[in-house]
C-alpha cells in the first residue's frame, strides 16, 4: 500500500502526477495551512519569451497562517479568470492539441469558483483523466481528524489509511523523521523525478511548466510519466 500526499496545486507540474501514478492511494492534503507564494495558487505556462506565472488571487487578509487550504477563498475582484484564460489561449492556440484541451479548460475560467481547493480539485480530476491515471484520490478533509505537525502529521495520515510505504517528494528529506516511520513499520521512499523533454510550442525547451503544457503539445502525454 504505497501512499503519497500533496497539497492542492493550481495547474500542477508533472512531478505532482508522477507521484500519483506511483501510488496506490493519493491524499489531497487540504487540511494544512495555506502558504503564501507557494504553488498552491500559482504555476507557470510557456510563452514565446520563456514562461510567465499564473496566480489565483486569494483573500487571506493577513490570516494565511491561520487558514487551512480548504477554507481559502478566491478573490474574484481581480478578474483573474479573464486574464488567465486570455494568456492560455494566446500562448497555446497554435499548439497541436489546443482544439482538444482548450474546451476542457475553458469551464474553469467561466465558472464562479469561491474556494481555491475546489478549483484545484476539479482541475486535478481533469488532468488525472487526461494522463490516464487510475490511482484513487481522497481529500484529507473527508478523513477522520488527523493531527500533528509536519512529519508527525504525515506519519499519522499514513497510519490512518494503513499505508506500509510512504512516497515523499524530495523535499521530505528536510523535515521527515525517518526513525519515526521506521518504528511505525512504514517504509519511506523519496521521489526521484527526472523531468522528461517533450515537444513545446516554442523553441528551447523550458521544464517545470504546469501540466497543460504537456497536454497541449503531445498526443500521448501519459507516456511521459514514469511508473
Amino acid at each position: 500500500m504505497i501512499v503519497s500526499i500533496h497539497q492542492p496545486a493550481y495547474l500542477p507540474w508533472l512531478g505532482y502526477f508522477e507521484k500519483i501514478k506511483k501510488s496506490d492511494l493519493f491524499l489531497y492534503l487540504d487540511t494544512v495551512q495555506f502558504q503564501k507564494g507557494s504553488f498552491q495558487n500559482r504555476n507557470k505556462i510557456r510563452t514565446k519569451d520563456g514562461w510567465i506565472w499564473q496566480t489565483v488571487p486569494v483573500q487571506t487578509k493577513g490570516r494565511h497562517f491561520e487558514q487551512s487550504i480548504s477554507d481559502v477563498t478566491i478573490n474574484n475582484q481581480f478578474h483573474w479568470q479573464f486574464k488567465h484564460w486570455s494568456a492560455i489561449t494566446q500562448n497555446y492556440r497554435k499548439a497541436p492539441f489546443a482544439e482538444k484541451w482548450l474546451p476542457c479548460l475553458e469551464p474553469f475560467y467561466h465558472t464562479p469558483y469561491e474556494k481555491l481547493s475546489d478549483l484545484c480539485w476539479d482541475m486535478m480530476s481533469v488532468f488525472i483523466n487526461g494522463l490516464e491515471l487510475t490511482t484513487p484520490v481522497q481529500k484529507t478533509s473527508c478523513l477522520p481528524l488527523v493531527e500533528g505537525n509536519k512529519s508527525d502529521l504525515i506519519l499519522n495520515l499514513c497510519r490512518e489509511v494503513k499505508a506500509d510505504t510512504y512516497l515523499s517528494g524530495s523535499q521530505g528529506r528536510d523535515y521527515l523523521d525517518e526513525s519515526s516511520f521506521a518504528r511505525a513499520g512504514i517504509s519511506l521512499v523519496y521521489q526521484d523525478f527526472q523531468h522528461p523533454i517533450y515537444a513545446q510550442t516554442y523553441p528551447e525547451f523550458e521544464p517545470y511548466m504546469g501540466v497543460i503544457d504537456l497536454l497541449m503539445n503531445e498526443a500521448q502525454p501519459a507516456a511521459f510519466l514514469r511508473g
